[in-house]
């Protein structure tokens, strides 16, 4: 598809996408995994991974610039541990099965994670909200950092499995959104190769990019505004709830 030929309607939906990607990037990441269905419905399904992997990284930016000082690194490294593999075979599927088989087996991993941590909130009903820290076992923090690899590289749709595993971590809002920042621009800054070499990412594609960055930057502004308002707990829930939804949507 030729990108000068979208229409008014087209380059309304994708403007609508990337305010999202600003939200998702600056106040509940869950929200992204929805932008990957937008630019689908857009854009066919391969050119739309590669027109929201530039999108994604200037999203990362203002973030890191915004919540840097918040990110947990302990809490960082032991998920990206997983990531390579993740980045490597997300590589391998995308050259071997259709758009319909990758979105199914991403929305199942969001949704299991999903009920892992629902599970851990019944257990755990009786204390109070924000708990003691804890870290998860290294052998699931190692099939999340595999998961988020896989799910980023098919689908840019890490958002709801790091913000799911960030939740079981323990982690304050604040730092789940700067650790959140890191990860996200080291995990699309390493994808870059990727994209490129399967020709995901064009020259007409990041002049598209460049337009839709005024819309980005709106929305990691309400963002920020909004993560201002809200409680711990009040995340935590909107942040399971997007993930839950953005899993049913690649349903869909």
């Amino acid at each position: 598809m030729a990108f000068g030929d979208l229409t008014v309607w087209a380059w309304l939906w994708l403007a609508v996408g990337a305010m999202l990607i600003g939200f998702a990037k600056t106040a509940i990441g869950g929200v992204g995994a929805g932008v990957v269905a937008i630019y689908a419905l857009v854009l066919p399904a391969r050119e739309s991974t590669g027109a929201i992997l530039p999108l994604l990284i200037c999203g990362d930016l203002v973030a890191v610039a915004y919540y840097r000082r918040h990110a947990d690194w302990p809490v960082l490294w032991r998920l990206l541990a997983g990531v390579v593999p993740g980045l490597l075979l997300g590589a391998w599927f995308l050259s071997v099965v259709d758009d319909d088989v990758m979105r199914q087996v991403i929305a199942v991993i969001l949704l299991v994670m999903c009920a892992i941590q629902i599970a851990q909130r019944w257990r755990a009903r009786g204390r109070a909200a924000v708990g003691p820290r804890s870290h998860p076992h290294g052998v699931l923090t190692l099939v999340m950092g595999v998961a988020a690899g896989f799910a980023t590289m098919t689908a840019n749709a890490a958002g709801p499995v790091t913000t799911i595993y960030l939740i079981m971590a323990g982690l304050l809002m604040l730092q789940m959104l700067g650790t959140g920042a890191w990860f996200y621009l080291l995990v699309n800054l390493a994808k870059l190769p990727f994209s490129v070499g399967l020709g995901l990412i064009t020259p007409a594609s990041v002049a598209m990019d460049a337009l839709l960055v005024p819309a980005m930057l709106l929305g990691a502004l309400v963002g920020i505004r909004l993560v201002r308002r809200l409680r711990q707990r009040e995340f935590e829930l909107a942040a399971l709830a997007f993930s839950a939804g953005s899993a049913l949507l690649l349903l869909v």
